[in-house]
């Protein structure tokens, strides 16, 4: 029997930099057996990430915050406080070996997690992230989802907007689109705790990730 799922949460802003330091020390745990698999709720200070396709010209304000060059999937994303951003960090290899049906697991996770506050959200083809309509036609994002692999194992994760300040997305175009919005709970209406919302996160996630055993 594998040992259950670690979850860590951090007060305060934790550094990007440090952050994915504790990750790299982390899956290589995981992968020698001598660490269990891991979900680390934290939020970041106000900065840019850049995925292994970001566009420079997506980068539309260069000196308004740190930028970080990241080892996830996709473009720029931005961090900050009032975001929760959920590292995972699992042994796929215990998990069917599907990167596809992983990354499809998280959104249901994130969709799950939403609808406990009774928000509709969903996915979109052609678009990573989930998304909520806004009416007359207009989508806005409210998480955002970049994974990497290794060995099997895996790092990096999710992003939600809870409370954070959305004008900080403005010096990106974030995840290359720009043709769509950015939303959080507390704008559309919806005040959870950043408490509530990782219980929610919590009961949502025995829904969607079985303990493989």
């Amino acid at each position: 029997m594998s040992p259950p799922i670690e979850w860590r949460i951090s007060d305060g802003l934790v550094d990007y930099a440090e952050a994915v330091a504790v990750m790299e020390a982390r899956v290589a745990a995981i992968r020698a057996g001598t660490a269990p698999e891991c979900v680390w709720l934290l939020e970041h200070p106000p900065l840019y990430t850049a995925g292994t396709s970001a566009r420079p010209e997506d980068l539309l304000d260069p000196g308004r915050f740190p930028v970080f060059q990241s080892g996830r999937g996709g473009q720029y994303t931005y961090h900050g406080p009032g975001q929760r951003v959920a590292y995972v960090m699992l042994d796929l290899k215990r998990r069917g070996a599907d990167v596809r049906a992983y990354v499809h697991a998280l959104e249901e996770w994130l969709i799950r997690t939403l609808a406990g506050f009774c928000l509709s959200a969903g996915r979109r083809d052609g678009r990573v992230g989930i998304w909520v309509e806004r009416g007359g036609g207009r989508e806005d994002k409210v998480a955002a989802i970049g994974v990497r692999v290794r060995h099997w194992v895996t790092f990096h994760g999710i992003a939600l907007n809870v409370e954070p300040d959305l004008s900080h997305f403005q010096g990106i175009v974030p995840c290359g689109i720009s043709q769509h919005g950015i939303t959080s709970l507390w704008d559309l209406g919806l005040t959870p705790t950043m408490a509530e919302v990782d219980s929610a996160l919590m009961a949502a996630w025995q829904e969607v990730f079985a303990d493989p055993g």
